[in-house]
């Protein structure tokens, strides 16, 4: 069905990070992966500036929007909106532990109440044709995973969920930051092959502590129909995304090197300066692009360095480029 073939390799949502200048850059390296938005709440989406929210370039599709909230209605008229928008996917967030989405009773807390999460997908189902999704822990707090996922699975894709990708760790809502919570609790990929056993006519995609696209095939290798990477993507976008699409779909990369990724940047970059944007919007994004390689670092510096500086153009990612060549020589 429609995007399952490019959920075999997904970039996660990351707040603050994956927002449509990541995505178009991201998308350079990897024609092939599944892309994500940060997480947007319902309420924003019916209430706020859609454009600068939810706006995306059409170079970017295959493109999820993920989306935050508990409450039906409101997540119907969002998804709705979304769909209208172009969107590819409608995502449902169950697994973000901060304290922030706690306190609006969504996020991982959804992991404690099943049937209002299938209360919402099947309303959000309802108000429009994209696929809706969902993206979970394996449990939070006290909960036992191996009680509460096979539930939760069950319950939610009666409710017309096909599609899952599971972070398989627990969250810990009270104790432990949202940061810790990426690393701390400890990795359970054995119970996510499992659920993939268990209910082989859902899509399952695992999350959590991958870092490699070998980790990746090895996750596929295992059974699963998906692998979602978030942070390394991100640090090391050429070392997952630059060879994702040759790796992990068997098609030809957008991009043969980093540096023909940076060139494949530049129209985007002067469409977005000429708007009135500031270079290091883009740029801030780029930085791991040459991580591993000769030049890294001086590549890092002047972006970091003269990439927020007012009026900064073309020439710092030119000047950046030539650091590279020079240090790689």
């Amino acid at each position: 069905m429609g995007i399952d073939r490019n959920a075999r390799l997904a970039i996660a949502p990351m707040m603050d990070w994956t927002d449509r200048h990541c995505r178009f850059f991201h998308r350079q390296l990897s024609a092939q992966a599944l892309l994500y938005t940060e997480m947007v709440t319902a309420a924003a989406v019916i209430h706020g500036d859609r454009d600068r929210l939810l706006g995306f370039d059409a170079a970017e599709h295959p493109v999820a929007l993920q989306l935050g909230g508990s409450e039906p209605a409101e997540l119907a008229e969002a998804a709705r909106i979304g769909a209208a928008m172009g969107y590819d996917e409608i995502n449902l967030n169950v697994g973000c532990p901060s304290d922030r989405v706690q306190s609006g009773c969504f996020g991982a807390v959804l992991m404690q109440r099943p049937g209002l999460v299938a209360d919402c997908v099947a309303a959000m189902i309802a108000a429009q044709g994209v696929e809706v999704t969902v993206k979970c822990r394996i449990g939070v707090d006290d909960q036992v995973p191996e009680e509460i996922l096979p539930r939760f699975l069950e319950t939610v894709s009666a409710a017309g969920v096909r599609r899952f990708a599971i972070h398989a760790r627990k969250a810990w809502l009270q104790g432990l930051s949202p940061k810790e919570n990426r690393e701390i609790p400890p990795l359970d990929y054995p119970l996510v092959h499992r659920m993939k056993r268990a209910f082989p006519h859902l899509h399952l995609s695992v999350n959590g502590g991958i870092v490699s696209l070998d980790e990746a095939e090895a996750q596929l290798a295992a059974g699963m129909d998906g692998v979602m990477i978030g942070r390394a993507a991100y640090h090391a976008p050429w070392e997952i995304l630059g060879a994702a699409d040759a790796r992990i779909f068997g098609a030809r990369p957008p991009c043969a090197d980093p540096a023909e990724a940076v060139e494949a940047m530049r129209p985007y970059i002067a469409r977005h300066l000429a708007g009135g944007g500031r270079l290091h919007a883009v740029t801030r994004h780029m930085l791991g692009l040459f991580a591993g390689r000769p030049g890294a670092r001086g590549w890092r510096r002047i972006l970091s360095e003269r990439g927020p500086r007012e009026g900064a153009g073309l020439e710092v990612l030119d000047a950046a480029l030539a650091e590279v060549a020079r240090l790689a020589a």
